[in-house]
């Protein structure tokens, strides 16, 4: 995962949600189809796609997609 559209690929294909670089900055509850089981999902798929640990109360204070992401490649 290398760039933002490889994030949203990976959510579409990964996590099987229908979003675009649209839904980046939309609040979760706003996500099409969003529930909490998918955070803890994709959390395990970024985990296993970057080879770093996420710190889960950072995960915890994301609001979208958007933070997750940047919380994922920062380091």
């Amino acid at each position: 995962m290398k760039t933002i559209d490889d994030f949203v690929t990976l959510v579409r294909d990964e996590i099987g949600l229908p979003v675009t670089a649209e839904h980046l900055d939309t609040a979760f509850d706003g996500v099409p189809d969003w529930d909490s089981l998918h955070l803890l999902r994709l959390v395990a798929v970024l985990e296993r796609e970057t080879g770093r640990t996420l710190s889960f109360p950072d995960v915890l204070e994301a609001t979208d997609l958007n933070s997750l992401y940047r919380l994922a490649v920062a380091g």
